[in-house]
């Protein structure tokens, strides 16, 4: 993993969680605007995901490592973006991609009883371009 130095979210919760974690997949934007970009080409993204909070569950996680990965790695490690059934209808520009990757670690948080909250999605494309992204805070 490449050591990154994160942008930082401001906030008052009392646990902070980041996660990183690269997964490589392909895309396209189809626009002739675009250019290059317009033909399939891939990627390593790198991410870093931000989640804070206050409670911390049963097993002392504010949220299970484990189980982050299994939701981004596992679902666009070795992918075509453009033809995942979340990405269908959009352009899977790297904005899009973060927000996207926001909603999906948020809906998963919303599911658990201790209230964390996805504060921040760094998404990096190339080394040297990335996104981030914080959603509503």
């Amino acid at each position: 993993m490449i050591g990154q130095i994160y942008p930082q979210v401001p906030h008052s919760y009392r646990f902070e969680l980041n996660k990183d974690m690269n997964f490589s997949s392909a895309h396209y934007i189809p626009d002739e605007r675009a250019g290059a970009c317009a033909r399939v080409h891939g990627h390593t993204y790198f991410l870093c995901l931000t989640i804070a909070g206050n409670e911390l569950d049963d097993l002392g996680f504010l949220v299970n490592f484990s189980e982050l990965k299994k939701l981004i790695h596992g679902r666009f490690d070795h992918q075509l973006l453009n033809e995942l059934p979340e990405v269908k209808g959009m352009i899977p520009s790297t904005e899009k991609m973060a927000e996207l990757i926001y909603t999906l670690v948020q809906d998963y948080l919303d599911e658990l009883d201790n209230g964390a909250k996805c504060l921040q999605v760094f998404l990096r494309e190339t080394p040297t371009s990335y996104v981030v992204y914080r959603g509503d805070l």
